[in-house]
């Protein structure tokens, strides 16, 4: 999802000073070195059989199963659903 930066917000580069003495920071452990998932959603848009098309050619390239799809859902335009899957995918960190 895009969102848009502030463009009146006051930048600022002052660095405010901080006493080692009196504050103490510790570190989050770094991430394991690995494989690890990530949700992505996907949506679809268009005519009901357009979008029951397009799962099952998803489907047959073994991509996502049918059932893991929303339900169609009414978008408010004559004769447009939309359909809705989150999946996980794995990256490497």
């Amino acid at each position: 999802m895009f969102i848009p930066s502030v463009t009146d917000a006051p930048a600022s580069t002052a660095s405010p000073t901080v006493s080692s003495a009196t504050t103490t920071q510790t570190e989050a452990p770094p991430p394991p070195a690995g494989p690890y998932q990530e949700p992505i959603r996907h949506m679809l848009f268009g005519t009901l059989s357009a979008v029951q098309a397009t799962i099952r050619l998803l489907h047959a390239k073994t991509y996502a199963e049918p059932n893991d799809w929303s339900q169609p859902i009414p978008t408010g335009r004559p004769g447009e659903v939309m359909a809705i899957l989150t999946k996980r995918i794995k990256l490497e960190r």
